[in-house]
């Protein structure tokens, strides 16, 4: 605790239990009246701290250092509106159960609605988009001001990190004269302790986590309907644990369940088994005569809904039950029609229903049966002799699916023409060990879950799927990075280049590799798959949608000094990314990457039905 004045006690003692309490990242965006915050976060030798000028790119960063590193980040701002720009930031956070300390400074009451400077009313700025929002007050350095902020600090972080669903809360600190830290004699009367020097080592409350282990009666139970259902699917959408891959794998195998996973769900590419992983259903999944063919009579769904309509559109026709292990407290579920959804350890959960169903197996062979994983019940249909398809469908779809993708693709990576779907099948395959990849919203992502194929590259995949949004993208991938030290690739489109280009400001204190990819179509390829398109005449869709900005990336790149590639081939992909941090550009033609996406369609769907 620092008792130089008032605010530099309180402040150092906040700064002080956050540290304690285990968040070690704070994004500063510098101003007067946060000073005292600024000061103490700065000084506090166990959090790391970030300046970004820009508020908006400041709250962008945080979040995605929260998301690749699973941890709360604190973010300061000044008062006035630079609280505002973190709106939209604090919204992805709540949609996407993201730790964030928001702390705002603020003028006294007594300066406040009079016309004084730089003051808007900053109380409740979020609405119900923060898990807690605390007008933190003035205080004197006394026994119960010094208790109070610590105490406020301890509370904040365990609302950030989830009771039981993480998100963002707001601080709102009011700070008198002095801001900067001048000596006042006196200006400390605490005379406790604790108030003064809190807890050595620890924070001043410790607060238990919710535990989430599932019980033995929703082990059993799950695990019967499992072994009761003839044909039964694993949906696996966006999540950020990788300790899940083997679990997941592994339920797969003893139920005879295919996954049908998008990349941000860790499955797609990793070094865990992958042989009932399926990428190609969002294009199998618009055969409706096929698809029709493959419903479920159960479906698990691990992490968030995927991007997928067909997907969407046939699981809410389905009918099929479905159980969805939802650990963070939200409601993850648009299809209004599941019979469960389960707080629990998704890892501990797959695990123990995996392990039930191998062990009732087990007890068929022992019994004379046939110890078959697929029928995995000592009681119930298996029992009577029913038996259930194997996920050969699914698998053996997914393969031809796969082969007519890349005799497609094949060509439409060379020369002048590079097609958005054969990019990001090449990117899929340039991947390495080790890597981050944070995609855009928008097309960057819909891209990515059609075309990019299982592999066995350790990769994390990151996006803000949250509010969906365009906005901060640049910010994140770079707050991504420098959180968990990965090289990191930053996958977007022109617009969203363009929404964030300021957020590459803070590239110069990322010592990892951070390699922006822009895919420049000239506008937003995206609306061209919607229904806008057909019924707008030319000119209406391309000044309302299509919206062509002839952003310079190349001379962006020259601005904040980065080194500026563009890629005439795909062949220069792999090399490009290996050099390192810079800005990479593919130029492509919204028109032929629809044209593509139809192709590759009707491709994989006629050879489904030769």
């Amino acid at each position: 605790m620092d008792p130089t004045n008032a605010n530099t006690a309180l402040a150092s003692a906040f700064a002080e239990e956050l540290a304690r309490g285990g968040l070690r990242r704070a994004v500063v965006s510098p101003g007067s009246r946060s000073t005292p915050l600024a000061v103490a976060l700065w000084r506090e030798p166990g959090i790391e701290v970030t300046v970004i000028v820009d508020e908006r790119s400041a709250a962008f960063f945080a979040l995605g250092a929260a998301q690749a590193a699973s941890e709360p980040v604190a973010l300061l701002c000044t008062s006035g509106t630079a609280l505002a720009n973190y709106h939209p930031a604090v919204a992805e956070a709540d949609e996407s159960a993201l730790p964030l300390v928001v702390l705002s400074a603020d003028r006294p009451p007594e300066l406040r609605g009079i016309g004084a400077g730089q003051t808007i009313d900053q109380l409740k700025t979020f609405g119900e988009s923060v898990r807690w929002f605390c007008e933190v007050g003035t205080h004197d350095a006394d026994d119960s001001g010094l208790l109070h902020i610590r105490s406020v600090a301890c509370r904040a972080l365990a609302r950030a990190r989830g009771e039981i669903r993480p998100g963002p809360v707001h601080l709102n600190l009011p700070w008198r004269e002095p801001l900067a830290p001048v000596p006042v004699d006196g200006a400390v009367t605490a005379t406790d302790e604790l108030a003064l020097h809190g807890r050595e080592g620890r924070p001043l409350t410790a607060v238990t986590r919710v535990d989430l282990e599932p019980t033995e009666f929703v082990l059993d139970e799950v695990a019967g309907h499992i072994g009761d259902a003839i044909a039964g699917v694993i949906i696996a959408g966006r999540q950020t644990d990788p300790e899940l891959r083997e679990p997941l794998a592994h339920l797969a195998r003893a139920s005879g369940f295919p996954i049908l996973a998008e990349p941000t769900s860790q499955m797609r590419l990793g070094p865990h088994d992958r042989s009932y992983v399926v990428s190609t259903y969002d294009t199998l999944l618009r055969d409706e005569h096929w698809a029709r063919g493959v419903v479920p009579e159960l479906v698990l769904r691990f992490g968030e809904m995927p991007t997928s309509k067909p997907l969407r559109r046939w699981l809410a026709a389905s009918g099929a039950d479905q159980i969805v292990v939802d650990p963070t407290g939200g409601w993850n579920e648009p299809t209004g029609r599941a019979a469960a959804i389960l707080r629990v350890d998704p890892t501990e959960a797959a695990s123990g229903w995996a392990e039930r169903l191998e062990r009732n197996a087990e007890g068929r062979a022992g019994e004379g049966g046939t110890g078959d994983p697929l029928r995995s019940r000592t009681a119930g249909r298996f029992a009577q002799g029913v038996s259930r398809p194997a996920p050969e469908a699914w698998l053996q779809a997914e393969a031809i699916a796969r082969n007519a993708i890349d005799e497609e693709l094949r060509g439409f990576g060379e020369g002048s023409v590079i097609e958005e779907a054969a990019l990001h099948l090449a990117l899929g395959k340039a991947h390495r060990d080790g890597d981050l990849v944070y995609t855009a919203s928008s097309m960057p992502i819909r891209d990515q879950e059609s075309f990019v194929e299982p592999g066995d590259a350790d990769v994390l995949f990151l996006c803000n799927r949250g509010a969906n949004g365009i906005d901060g993208l640049i910010s994140s991938g770079i707050g991504a990075a420098q959180a968990s030290g990965r090289p990191t690739t930053i996958v977007t489109g022109e617009l969203g280049f363009l929404h964030d280009i300021g957020g590459l400001a803070a590239l110069r204190d990322v010592t990892t590799p951070v390699r922006i990819l822009v895919i420049d179509n000239g506008g937003g390829g995206i609306f061209h798959f919607l229904p806008q398109q057909a019924i707008l005449d030319g000119a209406e869709f391309e000044a309302l949608f299509g919206t062509p900005r002839a952003v310079s990336v190349e001379r962006a790149a020259a601005l904040f000094d980065l080194p500026y590639r563009r890629l005439e081939s795909l062949a220069e992909l792999p090399p490009a990314l290996a050099a390192g941090t810079g800005l990479i550009e593919v130029r492509t033609d919204r028109h032929a990457n629809v044209a593509a996406h139809r192709r590759v369609t009707g491709r994989v769907l006629a050879a489904l039905s030769s």
